[in-house]
């Protein structure tokens, strides 16, 4: 069985949005053109409470800056991606009704969650990867939003889980707040066993 992730393809990652990624949107025709190669597609949603400590405003400073969250360090983010919001909706054009499950993240004020499969401090497991196994699954790729932190993180978390895993980086867009970023996180996921496609 093969899997298709598709990370955080959310209205606040594109651009207008309270967190865009550049071209964010740009990806979802070719993602929609996919699904069909996969006997399964999940979706990762961050989902976060209007108070959540990565928010910039929680703490009265500025996105960028980093501050220790619950003793993690934390890069702090402008408002985004926050429950019950337009943001946090997936974007309009992606087709939904190929999506088998989703699964939630960045749900607790305390802590941030960048992979789809656990917290950032690796305490709260969201129940991706109980379901792809229940599922037979042994193949992920992923694509979707942002190359150098969910996609990354999601990534690194499915090959430590025991899954092939490979990245479609035509099929990603990342943030590159410090630039190579980008590149960055790519070589990390390569010297990792990830699958660079």
């Amino acid at each position: 069985m093969k899997a298709l992730i598709l990370v955080d393809l959310q209205n606040d990652f594109c651009p207008g949005g309270a967190l865009p990624v550049r071209e964010g949107h740009h990806i979802v025709p070719l993602i929609n053109g996919i699904h069909d190669k996969y006997d399964l597609v999940v979706a990762t949603q961050d989902w976060h409470p209007k108070d959540h400590g990565s928010f910039a405003t929680a703490h009265n400073k500025k996105p960028g800056e980093k501050i220790l969250l619950n003793g993690i360090e934390q890069i702090l983010w402008p408002d985004h991606c926050v429950q019950d919001t337009k943001g946090a909706e997936f974007i309009k054009t992606l087709e939904v009704k190929h999506i088998d499950k989703v699964f939630q993240k960045g749900t607790e004020k305390h802590i941030d969650s960048y992979s789809g499969f656990f917290d950032n401090g690796r305490k709260k497991d969201t129940g991706l990867g109980k379901y792809l196994k229940d599922k037979g699954v042994l193949d992920v790729h992923i694509v979707g939003l942002a190359t150098d932190y969910c996609v990354k993180h999601t990534a690194l978390d499915a090959v430590t889980l025991g899954f092939r895993t490979a990245v479609i980086t035509d099929l990603c867009r990342g943030v590159d707040v410090v630039p190579g970023d980008i590149e960055n996180a790519i070589n990390a996921m390569r010297d990792a066993g990830i699958r660079i496609l």
